[in-house]
């Protein structure tokens, strides 16, 4: 897989969600289906969104015991996606577990990321509400480091992060990065952020764009510069 845009489709129905792609009779975009539409409509979302030609990044976050996320793992492994994740936070023995449970008989899997820290979380947020007062660059690093070491394919972590993580980790391990805005657009309720070019020199791989594209006037449009400037440049 190289460089590409994955755009969120933070949805709460199917109807929403093809109503939205319906849009898209060009290229059709690489998707993250989240946990807002995925508990609303179920797998069969994921199933009825592949089947239409997307890829597809399925944005759970599993973080339990490593024998629940095995058991949860081996069931998205039937939904023929092409990347899960989880929280780092779990630990290695989670992690490996993951790994063990959504590896199919054939050796297939999708790609397994770990989500480090998220992208609304500061310093202050992190001291203050988990008790974590390593720098959060430290955190993050160290975060990336153990999931490699567990054997997963990359980590989300914010653009501002990503250069770094490949220095730790190495240039295949693979950096997804939400936290994307336009350069004259509104940053919600994100705080580490960068614009698409940005991101693309920071040494992102895949960058996670919602609102910017998905609550835009013309969201062909947004995609397109998206694509424009993190792919095609």
């Amino acid at each position: 897989m190289g460089k590409d845009v994955i755009v969120a489709c933070d949805f709460s129905s199917a109807e929403a969600v093809y109503s939205f792609l319906d849009k898209f009779t060009g290229r059709k975009p690489f998707v993250k289906i989240g946990m807002e539409l995925f508990y609303a409509e179920g797998p069969d979302i994921v199933r009825r969104i592949k089947a239409r030609g997307h890829r597809i990044f399925l944005d759970l976050k599993l973080h339990d015991i490593p024998n629940t996320v095995k058991k949860a793992m081996a069931v998205l492994s039937g939904l023929d996606v092409d990347i899960c994740n989880l929280h780092a936070a779990g630990a290695t023995a989670m992690m490996e577990a993951a790994l063990e449970g959504l590896t199919r008989p054939d050796g297939t899997r999708p790609l397994l990321i770990a989500v480090t820290q998220l992208t609304s979380t500061d310093q202050q947020s992190m001291e203050r509400d988990l008790l974590i007062r390593e720098p959060l660059d430290e955190v993050v690093m160290h975060y990336a480091a153990t999931a490699k070491r567990a054997g997963l394919d990359g980590v989300v972590c914010s653009p501002l992060e990503a250069e770094k993580v490949h220095r730790r980790c190495g240039a295949d391990f693979l950096t997804v990065t939400p936290g994307i805005r336009f350069a004259d657009g509104d940053r919600g309720d994100q705080r580490r952020v960068m614009t698409p070019a940005d991101a693309k020199a920071a040494g992102s791989d895949y960058i996670v764009v919602g609102r910017p594209v998905t609550a835009a006037a013309d969201p062909v449009a947004a995609y397109e510069r998206c694509v424009a400037e993190f792919v095609d440049r």
